[in-house]
């Protein structure tokens, strides 16, 4: 048997769930301040939400997806990201129907195939939200500013981190702009790869996208689709500008910004970290994908939203110095003198634990100092002593971990004395 977990995955120990257990709280509570319900979908798909929404000449459908066949001979995909899977559940539910909208958030594992490094899993663990069925430039902005304020209530400063915006334009700009692109890349074939001149016929704007540094610089002089779009884009994209700048939210505009999905239109954007992530130093982005539903045969609708790497943020909050823990294992540790106490702090610890207390015994028979040992390693902020003179004497003695300081404590006032030391 290989004991080991899976090239590309990572058991998630206790303090990393608890990090994770922390970021969707963090989510929840924010994200509930915006109006957003959450939502969870199937961790597989048809292949066909990914190879239609995403596009079939994206890396992460032609390289990356894991599709196989179950035991019904039916092909289906692990999901390698949230938003096509929201969609179609939008879709198949009627979530936005007859001019409704829809502010949803999701959080879980992520599957594509590539090459592991730091902060890039083969299973991964994404925090999203999205905003379906709203086409005014206003609702850019605020999924913007909560994805920034989400980042900060983690604890990242904002001088740590840098957003990048662009225009992906639209359907009436974006394909005469394309072929402008294709043009370009072909008449520089000799000294682009060959990942670039294959893009040219599939996808020629993910070129802007190469990490060759000879190709960077190449597609430095492309045409710029700010320079291509239509009055109703440049119309659009001038006031999500306006949004930020009325926030005070600060932006750098990167034209090579292009995301890796084919559903994007109009409105992207990425947030970037200087520290603890090398050169993939995206920790968060996202854009508005107005023509997704319609790839699944539904109506026209707009959607936007965004989608955050957890293993990434988790990396960039350890290099600004933030410690996300969660909440300690135990904020009281029942310690006892002998074993034969072993009733009297069962009971006791269950009291405490029924009054909202997390509270932890020992059930190893370990010595009295090794109990204290512990309790420091669980984090406790308090130890109950329950030895047989105390007891006999209907008491127990409460040491507050932090001051040292020890009190006699009526059995009946326990809990009581414990909320006051725990504030």
């Amino acid at each position: 048997m290989n004991a080991r977990a899976p090239k590309g995955t990572a058991d998630m120990l206790p303090d990393v769930a608890r990090a994770w257990e922390h970021m969707q709280r963090t989510a929840q509570l924010l994200f509930a301040r915006y109006g957003y319900e959450p939502i969870y979908t199937p961790t597989f798909e048809h292949p066909e939400v990914f190879t239609r929404g995403i596009g079939e000449a994206t890396d992460i459908v032609s390289k990356e997806m894991y599709t196989f066949e179950d035991k019904g001979g039916r092909s289906v995909t692990l999901r390698p990201e949230g938003t096509a899977s929201v969609v179609r559940a939008a879709l198949e539910h009627n979530l936005v129907a007859n001019g409704q909208s829809a502010k949803l958030y999701y959080a879980g594992p992520m599957f594509r195939y590539e090459r592991p490094q730091k902060g890039r899993m083969r299973q991964f663990w994404q925090i999203g939200a999205e905003a379906i069925g709203m086409a005014e430039p206003g609702i850019d902005a605020e999924v913007i500013v909560m994805l920034m304020r989400y980042f900060e209530e983690l604890g990242i400063p904002r001088s740590n981190m840098r957003l990048l915006i662009n225009t992906m334009g639209d359907q009436a700009c974006r394909p005469a702009y394309r072929e402008k692109v294709a043009a370009f890349i072909r008449d520089h074939s000799s000294v682009l790869c060959e990942e670039c001149n294959r893009r040219a016929e599939t996808n020629p704007l993910r070129a802007f996208d190469c990490k060759n540094p000879g190709c960077r610089d190449v597609m430095s002089a492309a045409p710029l689709l700010r320079d291509e779009l239509c009055d109703d884009c440049a119309a659009h994209y001038a006031a999500v500008k306006v949004h930020l700048d009325d926030l005070a939210i600060p932006y750098v505009e990167d034209p090579s910004l292009v995301r890796g999905l084919d559903y994007y239109t109009r409105t992207v954007f990425e947030v970037q970290v200087d520290a603890g992530l090398g050169s993939q130093n995206a920790i968060g982005g996202g854009g508005r994908y107005d023509r997704l539903m319609e790839e699944y045969d539904g109506p026209p609708t707009p959607g936007l939203g965004f989608a955050l790497g957890f293993e990434r943020t988790l990396l960039a909050l350890e290099a600004a110095g933030v410690a996300v823990l969660g909440h300690p294992t135990a904020e009281v540790y029942v310690a006892r003198v002998d074993a034969s106490l072993g009733e009297a702090v069962f009971a006791i610890v269950q009291e405490l634990r029924d009054v909202g207390i997390p509270t932890e015994t020992d059930y190893q028979a370990r010595s009295l100092k090794s109990q204290f040992k512990q309790a420091d390693r669980l984090g406790a902020h308090a130890v109950v002593v329950v030895g047989p003179d105390e007891l006999a004497a209907g008491e127990v003695t409460i040491r507050n971990m932090a001051t040292k300081d020890e009190s006699r404590v009526p059995l009946g006032e326990i809990a009581e004395r414990l909320k006051q030391l725990l504030g």
